[in-house]
């Protein structure tokens, strides 16, 4: 790092269990966020500012008026404009150091699986259930771990998905595909700032995961689901152990290789 990346990045590097070292696997690592509405903005915002080496940020449609109440990384001016390239314009002005690249599209499975394999960590900030079950396929298949957020009407929840430790369950292991897929998230309503409180805990995890060594930094939500309460501020977690007839993860090795930086 230059003297104004040591300035910039000064207060994670004064965290011991960061450092310099810490700070340079965040510089290292890739991160593939999948949405660029309510969660994937806040997870952006926070992932460019601590300074991520490269984001890859995915969404199909464009910015419209109705977003802007809980999507931050869009302005008014933008209405019209693909979510991922404003949020592109939004990282490159928050951090001129971090490679920003926008995907307008919704990414299918093919996709996805290319894209997942680039990535160092995953963040699930979609919003239907089809896409959801593709990204969970596409991680379990390249051992990436998968930072899976969503946010309906008061109700947050937050998890981790490692298939790189032992035993570790995947997505479908806790939502199993159902023979009707729906994308009511998409079509509900949604507190403001829940969106932001789920998608700030989504970056926090990621850093942790980037910072870390094999392990991760500190202890992240793996084989844990967080629900949260807007209604009462109430937080609480549940466990989440493996489905040893899942469909999708029953079907790949456990990957133990690190993921590309």
């Amino acid at each position: 790092m230059d003297d104004q990346q040591l300035l910039r990045y000064s207060r994670h590097i004064l965290l011991n269990e960061i450092g310099v070292e810490g700070q340079d696997r965040i510089r290292a690592s890739s991160m593939l966020i999948i949405g660029a509405g309510g969660l994937g903005s806040p997870a952006a915002f926070y992932l460019a500012s601590a300074g991520v080496g490269r984001i890859v940020l995915v969404d199909g449609d464009a910015v419209d008026l109705t977003n802007l109440q809980r999507q931050i990384l869009h302005t008014t001016d933008r209405i019209g404009v693909m979510k991922a390239e404003s949020g592109r314009q939004t990282l490159r002005a928050i951090n001129p150091d971090v490679e920003v690249r926008a995907v307008s599209l919704r990414a299918g499975p093919e996709q996805l699986m290319a894209l997942v394999h680039e990535a160092t960590v995953v963040l699930d900030c979609s919003d239907n259930f089809l896409t959801r079950h593709a990204l969970n396929r596409a991680c379990v298949a390249h051992g990436r771990p998968l930072v899976s957020g969503a946010a309906i009407r008061f109700d947050g929840q937050l998890a981790v998905f490692d298939r790189r430790r032992a035993g570790a369950p995947c997505y479908e292991c806790l939502f199993p595909a159902g023979d009707a897929e729906d994308e009511l998230c998409s079509i509900m309503g949604v507190f403001a700032p829940l969106t932001g409180i789920v998608g700030t805990m989504q970056a926090a995890e990621a850093l942790k995961l980037a910072a870390g060594d094999a392990a991760g930094l500190g202890e992240s939500l793996h084989g844990r689901l967080l629900l949260i309460d807007a209604l009462t501020m109430n937080v609480h977690t549940v466990r989440v152990t493996r489905d040893p007839q899942c469909a999708v993860c029953g079907q790949f090795p456990r990957r133990t290789e690190p993921a590309n930086g």
